[in-house]
């Protein structure tokens, strides 16, 4: 485990010496609000994620005045990660969609978000093991898997009461699914914020990928443009591929402290643009701050240019898995949507850890 990390000093960081550190000080002061009231990343196995009690005097420390940069400097040991299977690192990103709705049904508002079900569980060790699903619905009292996709989009939970909200079309409401949240501008006026709420627990597949591998789109060109630029001239086909990736999320409107932040992470704190990461929470605790050096499409052409940020890791994603992955939140809308959709970049990440976590986890100097 200890190959993994290797301690690097933060002079060696390319632009950190230049950096604005106070965004992600507020960020950070954002996840240890929760890690030291309510601690969720904590609640499952985290194999660098120390515990409760080596991220206190840390935590308390960041609510002090001070210059933010000093802060990180003198709380943190700085580790570059080094991902053998992964060496090259993956580096996407992720936004919140602002699709048009209506809480009324109508010809025009005529695609549902739902609520989550009450018939869908979280398996217990035994039953999850027999399903190989961690969630599903107990049919006559066994576990079985919840609906697929398309059982759910063809009727599976009609007129149970679950609808929160109505959209245009299948794509919007198939691609809030993917990012896990969005705003929805309401015809009757106002703004609905949907978080995540729980996900059916059947296995996710990316419909770019099934693109890229029948030969419809280039490898090279992919995106979430080009998907939904293909899926508007092929909309009988579209359904058939959303259909393929069975795995469907639920959601809940929510009203958020802080309107221009993003929504809620997987933490429960909300989201900061260009500040907040997904990772793999198995592998680091929500709150963990990352030095990103990587490129994205930040460009006036969209062309690749180097992204060097403190990101504060706060949410997670079925895809994100690995020591050096992660997915940067861009914030919302259709600017950030230009940048999140086509970017996949290589890259390295240090991750910076308490002297108490690196202590308790026998970190190397």
């Amino acid at each position: 485990m200890v190959n993994d990390l290797s301690q690097v000093s933060f002079a060696g960081l390319a632009g950190w010496n230049g950096h604005d550190h106070d965004v992600a000080r507020d960020a950070f002061r954002r996840s240890c609000r929760e890690m030291l009231e309510q601690g969720s990343g904590f609640k499952r196995p985290v194999h660098y994620g120390g515990s409760p009690r080596s991220w206190r005097s840390t935590c308390l420390a960041a609510f002090e005045a001070g210059s933010a940069r000093t802060y990180f400097e003198t709380q943190f040991r700085a580790y570059r990660v080094h991902d053998r299977e992964r060496p090259e690192g993956l580096f996407t990103g992720y936004f919140e969609p602002e699709v048009d709705g209506s809480r009324h049904r109508s010809p025009v508002f005529a695609v549902p978000i739902y609520r989550r079900p009450p018939d869908l569980v979280t398996f217990r060790e035994g039953e999850a093991a027999g399903t190989g699903l961690g969630y599903g619905r107990l049919v006559d009292g066994a576990p079985a898997p919840y609906f697929t996709r398309r059982e759910i989009e063809t009727g599976a939970l009609a007129g149970k009461g679950l609808e929160l909200v109505w959209l245009k079309d299948w794509a919007d409401a198939f691609f809030v699914q993917i990012q896990g949240s969005g705003r929805v501008r309401l015809a009757e006026g106002g703004t609905m914020r949907l978080s995540y709420a729980a996900k059916s627990g059947l296995p996710y597949t990316g419909i770019g990928g099934l693109l890229v591998k029948r030969g419809v789109l280039n490898a090279d060109a992919m995106s979430m443009q080009a998907i939904r630029s293909w899926m508007a001239k092929h909309p009988d086909a579209a359904r058939q591929l959303m259909w393929e990736n069975q795995s469907f999320v639920f959601f809940r409107e929510v009203d958020l402290e802080v309107p221009g932040l993003g929504a809620l992470g997987a933490q429960h704190v909300q989201l900061t643009p260009r500040r907040s990461l997904a990772v793999d929470r198995s592998l680091w605790t929500f709150g963990t701050p990352v030095w990103l050096e990587t490129s994205a499409p930040l460009g006036t052409d969209h062309s690749l240019t180097a992204f060097r940020q403190l990101l504060i890791a706060q949410d997670t994603g079925s895809a994100i898995r690995g020591l050096a992955r992660g997915d940067v939140y861009w914030g919302f809308g259709e600017a950030a949507g230009r940048v999140a959709g086509p970017m996949k970049s290589p890259g390295e990440m240090t991750v910076l850890l308490p002297f108490e976590v690196a202590e308790e986890l026998g970190l190397p100097r």
